[in-house]
């Protein structure tokens, strides 16, 4: 039986709301529908960044953060001439401002309650947690749905998710699946820009191309102990934080982004290290493929055609939340979300909390 899902995500680049409309049977897509972005105001892209971690006073943020999500639905829907019962169901991942799977801890703000009561439309949320219970590190969630989007294409195929952490979906060609963060993503790059000339990001990384990559800091990071561990592994937002800035301290600003942009190329280029077999293609997306300097970067490092998700006819800018609302299915028909293959829990784990309009 098909539903007609809405996925919500707001990543780690802390830049908006992506809200997409599926219809899925929660094991294959049968279309996939309309897509936006509502773009954070600066106070609330502060203020989610104020709670990063788990400190401060997460509450009033959580509630800001699920009523633009709430906004984010409705404009989605009155675009598109669709009403709440039209909708089967939300996924709603929330804002992770915490993870620490290996100690058993992993958080995303968001009220599932209120966003359903505000919505009136049934919403599962809280994703991560079941996994990280039975030993799983919460994440990637996306490879099964990224499994679904890949059905008739070659394999061994590999997903690149360039978000504010980088993390990689590895499909054979028996539809095993493999999948971890890769190392940093546009976050570094982000926080670099912001720090040094005000703006939230690289844009189309005109910094960073005209800069000149530091190689022994290149060396440095490349010896992380994080790459050197086996997959199945995740981090959280920051997990590179000091240890890059470290690195890159004292460079121009230029020098900076180009540095910390090989940095992303290399961690994805180390995870191949793990695959099975090398990809016959790699597929970008995330908000780094938008970046020309992290593209030529990643051409560079990987062996094979690396290619944007639009090459596909996938749209990049919509993917993960499109990926939520087939995981909202999932997580109704009882279907597993996670699988020890690309979280390393004990076994195909369920997820994902209920919440009615009237709860």
């Amino acid at each position: 039986m098909t539903m007609l899902a809405l996925g919500l995500m707001s990543g780690t680049s802390l830049d908006g709301v992506d809200a997409a409309l599926v219809v899925t049977d929660g094991v294959a897509v049968e279309r996939l529908g309309p897509a936006l972005t509502v773009p954070y105001e600066a106070p609330l892209r502060e203020a989610i960044r104020g709670v990063l971690g788990g400190g401060g006073a997460v509450a009033p943020v959580e509630r800001d953060l699920t009523l633009i999500h709430a906004q984010a639905v409705r404009r989605l829907l009155d675009e598109n001439g669709l009403s709440p019962a039209e909708i089967d169901v939300i996924g709603f991942h929330g804002h992770t401002i915490l993870h620490r799977p290996d100690a058993g801890e992993t958080r995303q703000i968001g009220d599932g309650a209120l966003l359903a009561r505000e919505t009136g439309i049934p919403v599962v949320n809280d994703f991560r947690s079941a996994d990280v219970a039975a030993g799983g590190q919460g994440a990637p969630l996306v490879p099964v749905f990224h499994r679904a989007m890949a059905a008739g294409l070659d394999r061994p195929l590999a997903v690149v998710n360039l978000g504010g952490v980088g993390n990689v979906t590895w499909i054979g060609e028996d539809d095993r699946l493999l999948a971890f963060d890769t190392g940093p993503g546009n976050a570094l790059i982000d926080d670099w820009i912001m720090a040094h000339t005000g703006r939230p990001m690289d844009a189309d990384g005109a910094l960073a191309g005209a800069g000149q990559v530091d190689q022994a800091a290149l060396a440095a990071f490349s010896g992380h102990p994080y790459f050197g561990r086996m997959p199945p592994k995740s981090l959280d937002r920051d997990d590179f934080g000091e240890f890059s800035a470290a690195l890159v301290a004292g460079r121009s600003p230029a020098d900076g982004a180009a540095t910390l942009t090989a940095f992303t190329a290399r961690g994805v280029a180390l995870a191949a290290n793990y695959f099975p077999r090398p990809p016959l293609r790699w597929l970008v997306t995330g908000g780094g493929r938008h970046n020309p300097a992290i593209m030529t970067a990643l051409t560079s490092e990987l062996i094979g055609p690396v290619d944007a998700v639009e090459s596909v006819d996938w749209d990049g800018d919509a993917l993960e939340a499109q990926a939520f609302a087939f995981l909202a299915v999932r997580s109704l028909r009882g279907l597993p979300l996670t699988f020890p293959e690309t979280t390393g829990g004990s076994g195909p784990s369920l997820g994902g909390r209920l919440h009615q309009p009237k709860s």
